[in-house]
């Protein structure tokens, strides 16, 4: 797990290197997630943005948080953008483990998912605050460089947003929940810090341990619930609110484009010639010098991909195949 580790936050990782169902894997320092920024130093603030890019912090607390801890040194920082979107209710001077701890007692959490009522409590941000979260979504989707989504611990309300990100663009579900169970490695020093705070000291201890455990079988569930109840993340977004092209922005942000394998050095065509070093763009096919054309693409792939990924023109993709009838011989 590629932990960022500061001198003013405990939970702070790079969402990079993310598996995805077509074989490739997310991009580095395109999506960061964390726990409270409040307390990040000037050289934690220099890594994040001069090292790594940082432009947007998309903030998920609550306005009574904001109000409470006060300005925080990312702020100030021009050029970094803060995008506030509470994904809880807004309720008085409630902090987000009072919210929590409100929540986890109602009755509708056990009722949206008696299994799991923290499973439930996810659910609840998707009904109670729909706006927020895929604002948030969309804050990381046009964003032009490093965005960080934050909250209290780094945990729930940041594991949602960042769960729902990853799998709109195809990380495979094993990763999400990998990711989301990693902030269990510094559970006691995320709690530590927010018990420093005079925010969140009196609420920690309120809530029972296993509140704070980052379970596995919790992001598992809540994965199968959006497939279930909504048929997929993307759907939900798009259903919400998230345009088609921002949702195509949240992928070309956070992919890593597939590459094809460079055999120039001892490539055939599929013609049986070699073929030339010739790539007239990155990512389209080589040209075979005996016919100027391009060899299926079918014998260069092993399974289909989506045009944008290869930077393919519809005449490129044409000429990729050959035409109906004709006999191509596998090498």
């Amino acid at each position: 797990m590629p932990w960022i580790d500061l001198e003013g936050a405990v939970n702070v990782r790079d969402l990079g290197g993310l598996p995805t169902d077509d074989g490739g894997e997310t991009v580095a320092g395109r999506l960061l997630r964390a726990d409270n920024l409040q307390g990040l130093s000037a050289v934690d603030v220099s890594r994040l943005v001069r090292e790594i890019g940082l432009t947007t912090v998309v903030d998920l607390r609550s306005s009574a948080e904001l109000t409470s801890e006060g300005p925080a040194p990312l702020d100030a920082v021009p050029g970094v953008r803060h995008a506030h979107h509470p994904v809880i209710p807004e309720i008085g001077s409630a902090t987000d483990a009072v919210a929590e701890a409100l929540l986890l007692k109602r009755k509708q959490d056990r009722s949206r998912f008696p299994a799991d009522p923290t499973c439930g409590h996810y659910l609840g941000y998707l009904e109670d605050r729909p706006d927020q979260v895929v604002g948030a979504v969309r804050s990381i989707a046009l964003d032009q460089g490093a965005a960080v989504v934050h909250c209290a611990a780094g945990k729930d309300r940041t594991g949602v947003v960042v769960a729902l990100a990853l799998t709109a663009v195809g990380v495979r579900p094993h990763a999400v929940v990998a990711d989301y169970a990693a902030t269990g490695e510094r559970a006691e020093a995320i709690l530590d810090r927010l018990r420093r705070s005079p925010t969140y000291a009196r609420d920690i201890d309120s809530l029972p341990a296993e509140a704070h455990r980052a379970r596995p079988e919790t992001m598992t569930a809540f994965l199968e619930q959006m497939d279930a109840r909504y048929g997929g993340v993307a759907r939900w977004l798009t259903g919400h609110g998230l345009g088609p092209g921002e949702l195509s922005r949240l992928r070309a942000k956070l992919r890593q484009p597939l590459q094809i394998r460079d055999r120039t050095d001892a490539a055939v065509s599929h013609c049986g010639r070699p073929v030339r070093a010739l790539r007239p763009r990155s990512g389209a096919l080589p040209i075979c010098p005996a016919t100027d054309s391009r060899p299926p693409l079918a014998g260069y792939l092993p399974f289909a991909l989506d045009r944008h990924d290869l930077d393919l023109s519809s005449q490129d993709l044409a000429s990729c195949f050959p035409a109906p009838g004709t006999v191509v011989g596998r090498e």
